[in-house]
């Protein structure tokens, strides 16, 4: 890929923020997904909801580090 991206007249900068913008597209869907069916499952048991919530922020949680971690590796690789 790197290849591909020096002949398409990237820097390593450019080629740092494509992998971070390609990165952040994992855990986007995945927090999209997890809101949905938490919502889901709120609606079909509400008197689990206080649960569901809950687990459902851990799980946001642990998403969004991944988002995270790459947004670190970006400044690392940039710089």
């Amino acid at each position: 890929m790197l290849l591909a991206a020096a002949a398409a007249g990237l820097t390593n900068k450019g080629v740092a923020a494509l992998t971070y913008g390609l990165g952040a597209i994992g855990p986007g869907i995945g927090i999209g997904y997890l809101v949905g069916q938490s919502v889901q499952a709120m609606a079909r048991q509400p008197e689990s909801a206080g649960m569901v919530r809950t687990t459902m922020f851990l799980g946001i949680a642990f998403v969004e580090a991944l988002a995270l971690i790459g947004f670190v590796v970006f400044f690392l690789a940039g710089a």
